[in-house]
């Protein structure tokens, strides 16, 4: 599921700024690009963010900007400068060269000016940095909260039309038996002598093979599916992988529906649960 959040705090000399962006992923990523100081701090971070987000690739900003005694200081290596003038001068002069070194020019050399970093104790950074992290997660969070309102509403009212065309399934398929009982009685009497038809017999093949094409435990499992489906899309917890899973077994059954019945009828129906699947499929991959 896709969000954003941002979280800015600054304490004790520090500031942390870290910016969190999701997208949607079958599973969870993490992608942290951070100051390689930090790296002691990077397990907690992830820790931090999968107590909230199981499904998606999210990508961390963590910016540490440091202040006051913390800040960075400018160091001159003077006597390396005093080399460099030394050394062009002494060009200058052998050569007969005009010019001179100026400071903008000498401060551009490599080695005269570096910075250093004071010593720092990383672990004290965490206080500021996790609450940072809590500030982008609630931002990232409210997001994705946003786009999975709209994503219930639409599943469900997608899931209710699977289930109003799979009652018409069950409507039709008695009638489907009864139809392919005449028709095949028609047909062996056209077939037979006249005296020769055994109606019991008849009937007990007609049972049998009905038994065989019956689809009322496909459509008791479908009913199922659609009651968890209903249900998963209530739930508080993650349910991305347990939608994955009911998908698959609502094709499976309408699949095997698709395979028994000979009916067009029952056939055209099935057509409008599988286009209408795969739109719930597609929503399903952005659900944590």
């Amino acid at each position: 599921m896709t969000g954003f959040g941002r979280g800015e705090v600054a304490a004790d000399n520090l500031k942390a700024v870290i910016e969190m962006k999701s997208v949607n992923h079958r599973y969870c990523e993490i992608v942290l690009r951070m100051p390689r100081s930090m790296n002691v701090l990077e397990e907690r971070i992830r820790r931090v963010i999968q107590e909230k987000i199981a499904r998606g690739r999210v990508d961390v900003f963590v910016n540490i900007e440091l202040l006051g005694a913390n800040k960075p200081l400018v160091k001159v290596d003077e006597e390396l400068a005093a080399d460099y003038v030394r050394v062009a001068n002494g060009i200058k002069d052998r050569l007969t060269l005009d010019g001179n070194v100026t400071v903008t020019e000498l401060l551009h050399l490599p080695g005269v000016i570096s910075l250093a970093e004071p010593e720092n104790d990383v672990e004290q950074w965490w206080p500021v940095v996790r609450e940072a992290l809590a500030k982008a997660l609630t931002g990232q969070l409210a997001m994705r909260l946003c786009e999975g309102d709209r994503l219930q509403k639409d599943i469900k009212n997608r899931s209710g039309q699977i289930g109003a065309l799979v009652e018409s399934i069950a409507q039709r398929s008695p009638l489907v038996t009864e139809e392919y009982r005449e028709k095949l009685s028609q047909r062996l009497a056209e077939l037979l002598a006249p005296g020769a038809l055994d109606i019991n017999r008849l009937e007990t093949e007609v049972v049998i093979i009905a038994e065989r094409a019956s689809i009322t435990e496909e459509l008791v499992r479908l009913r199922s599916h659609l009651a968890q489906l209903d249900a998963a899309m209530e739930s508080d917890v993650p349910v991305g992988r347990k939608l994955d899973f009911l998908m698959q077994e609502i094709n499976r059954e309408v699949n095997t529906i698709a395979s028994k019945s000979a009916d067009v009828q029952i056939n055209r129906t099935v057509v409008e649960i599988k286009s209408v699947l795969e739109k719930i499929r597609e929503q399903v991959q952005n659900i944590e």
